[in-house]
């Protein structure tokens, strides 16, 4: 991922020195005082006894911090305590901005116990110096939360950003702005806004069952005013995913969106993000922009103050309108190349899944064919220029004929699937998925000379099982070098893309493929459900290219990204693309047998361009190409962490 977590998180974490602070620390806002950078987080004490609740209570001050790095921070001490009666169970959650000399700090108010939503509302305290509150104020006098202050006027009004009804939803993130300051905590004001909120409502949710909360304060950029945000997915329907999101607001009218992520930036996947007071949550509550980069503050847990950074400009790039994207990826306009063939009754009902490799000045095929009673054997076919097929075999050239590829279930799924090549030496090697219709489908693994394979001789090597019994495994591929003397294996045992090193390839009697996990899914992103190897790595002088499919967790569609790998160590991802390169949009990729996917098992590289053999719709197959350049372009604003 290109956004980075600092290798120090949690940078801030409860001190139990502190009966105040002994708990939690976490949802921190950074504001610059000078050269120093002050974090104001809220703080959760030990439980004690509270008198006006007559219980015992841990209740929420908002604690202060000072740093000369953004990382490290001392001198802690408790900046706003629970002094008047609206806020006297608890002070949580503060923004703050400097508007004018003055630190406006937002936070939320809790008046009543036990908790209900009208007694949860957004309150400011007033510093000069952040050293101490000069004056503070009720703000709304309805529920609201996580309200924050643009850091100057626009059109000579004062705005500010709030979620109104929190505690009481569906919520909002709403617009507000002021004459001068004392309409801020006007209840007069907010009255007459109230009634109109639906006015200045951003339209940030998705779907109804999602939950939108206000984050960091809005930060100025050169592109607009860039607000982080919080969004939940399934916040309404179980199995929630908190992830920090961003938004881009036009400089003049803030109601206007510029440009706005549809995916996480982040979600929780560090230890201290998915252990804490409350397990699984991330809450963005601050953002910096120095030096071209932003700093993203946020809440790990409910417990710890976190850091995580990204470059502006990637950043601005992710944030485009969907309808300004573009797949850089150019289909063929004669696909698909491949359809099944009626006349050939191994390949009568589906033709789909090839791999590729490019010898002798061809490009050869060889994909996935279906009978009409499901029976999948290996189907042969080349190209002189990638694109046209010149020369299609009247017969597989792979057959299944080993038991653990035998049908077992009358016109049940069976045979030899999704075969992957990779040259290494004199030989081809072909990985498949064999599959006898009642065990759990597994890896294959055969070869042949490229002297046979370029002429047509199809003496395969009698194919062997790799991955271990009763286990799903598929999506393998051999990487077409060894590593530090080894022969690496790409494959597939759940949902992440797995490696395993072996000595030698001939995985005698007891031996089977380890899993090392190293690929996973990203929540709430085109990839969030399951990803897979698509073919072999290709060599640039870049970094190794490797594609893979990956599936949502939303649209279950498969879609195409790829991963840049280092030179020297193929393991260590250099990139991964954010968006999808590629996606079903052609008629022949949405209906099929299974509709809507795009699934490549081969790819070859001629001079420049990337030739990408995919299966359409679980039915045919299709080639789309890419320039070496743009591909690596749309990957190098994606540096994974």
């Amino acid at each position: 991922m290109f956004v980075q977590r600092s290798d120090e998180n949690p940078i801030l974490v409860p001190d139990s020195s502190h009966a105040w602070e002994s708990q939690a620390a976490f949802n921190g806002c950074p504001v610059r005082k000078n050269k120093a950078l002050y974090l104001l987080y809220r703080a959760v004490s030990d439980t004690h006894f509270h008198s006006a609740a007559n219980t015992h209570l841990r209740v929420s001050t908002i604690g202060s911090a000072v740093s000369t790095d953004g990382i490290h921070f001392r001198k802690r001490r408790q900046l706003v305590t629970t002094d008047k009666e609206w806020e006297r169970f608890g002070c949580e959650d503060p923004r703050v901005t400097k508007f004018d000399g003055t630190y406006y700090i937002f936070y939320t108010a809790l008046s009543r116990y036990p908790f209900e939503a009208d007694g949860i509302k957004v309150a400011v305290a007033l510093s000069k110096n952040l050293e101490k509150i000069d004056e503070k104020h009720l703000v709304t006098p309805f529920n609201a939360k996580a309200m924050a202050l643009f850091p100057r006027k626009i059109r000579g009004r004062i705005w500010a950003l709030l979620t109104v009804h929190t505690d009481k939803p569906p919520s909002s993130v709403c617009l507000a702005s002021f004459k001068n300051e004392k309409d801020i905590w006007s209840e007069a004001y907010w009255q007459s806004w109230y009634r109109q909120r639906d006015l200045y409502a951003l339209p940030l949710q998705r779907s109804p069952v999602d939950h939108v909360e206000c984050g960091a304060p809005p930060v100025e950029t050169p592109y607009g005013w860039l607000v982080i945000h919080s969004y939940i997915r399934n916040y309404f329907a179980g199995n929630k995913l908190f992830g920090v999101e961003a938004v881009l607001l036009d400089f003049e009218n803030p109601m206007n969106i510029i440009g706005r992520t549809d995916a996480p930036l982040l979600v929780p996947q560090e230890e201290y993000e998915k252990y804490g007071e409350v397990p699984n949550i991330i809450f963005p509550s601050g953002a910096l922009l120095e030096k071209g980069k932003v700093h993203i503050y946020y809440g790990a847990a409910d417990t710890t103050c976190a850091v995580a950074s990204v470059n502006l400009k990637d950043l601005i790039s992710v944030m485009l309108p969907r309808e300004q994207r573009h797949s850089p990826f150019v289909r063929y306009e004669k696909n698909p190349i491949i359809s099944p063939l009626r006349k050939h009754s191994w390949e009568s009902r589906a033709t789909f899944n090839p791999s590729a490799i490019y010898e002798k000045g061809k490009t050869h095929i060889l994909y996935r064919a279906m009978s009409d009673d499901n029976t999948s054997s290996i189907g042969y076919a080349s190209s002189k220029d990638g694109l046209q097929i010149v020369e299609r075999s009247p017969k597989p050239v792979f057959s299944p004929t080993a038991d653990f590829e035998q049908k077992r279930v009358p016109n049940g799924f069976s045979g030899c699937e999704d075969p992957r090549l990779t040259k290494i030496g004199g030989k081809i090697y072909m990985c498949y998925t064999a599959y006898n219709g009642t065990q759990p489908p597994r890896i294959a693994l055969t070869s042949i000379s490229s002297a046979d394979f370029i002429r047509k001789r199809w003496h395969w090597k009698k194919p062997i099982i790799i991955s271990p019994p009763n286990i799903d495994d598929k999506d393998a591929c051999i990487f077409p070098e060894k590593v530090k003397g080894k022969y690496l294996i790409f494959h597939r045992l759940s949902n992440t893309i797995d490696y395993a090193l072996v000595n030698d390839l001939e995985f005698k009697k007891g031996r089977w493929l380890e899993e090392h996990n190293w690929i996973s899914p990203r929540p709430g992103m085109w990839d969030g459900e399951k990803v897979g190897a698509a073919a072999a790595p290709i060599r640039t002088k870049y970094g190794w290219v490797m594609f893979y499919h990956g599936v949502s967790q939303e649209d279950k569609k498969y879609r195409v990204g790829a991963l840049l790998l280092s030179l020297k160590n193929p393991l260590q991802v250099i990139a991964r693309s954010y968006f999808p390169l590629f996606e079903p949009e052609a008629e022949y990729e949405k209906v099929g047998q299974f509709s809507n996917v795009v699934f490549p098992c081969g790819a070859v590289m001629r001079r420049d361009t990337i030739y990408l053999y995919y299966g359409g719709g679980d039915s045919v197959v299709g080639v789309a190409t890419i320039k070496l350049p743009d591909l690596i372009r749309e990957l190098r604003g994606n540096r994974a962490s």
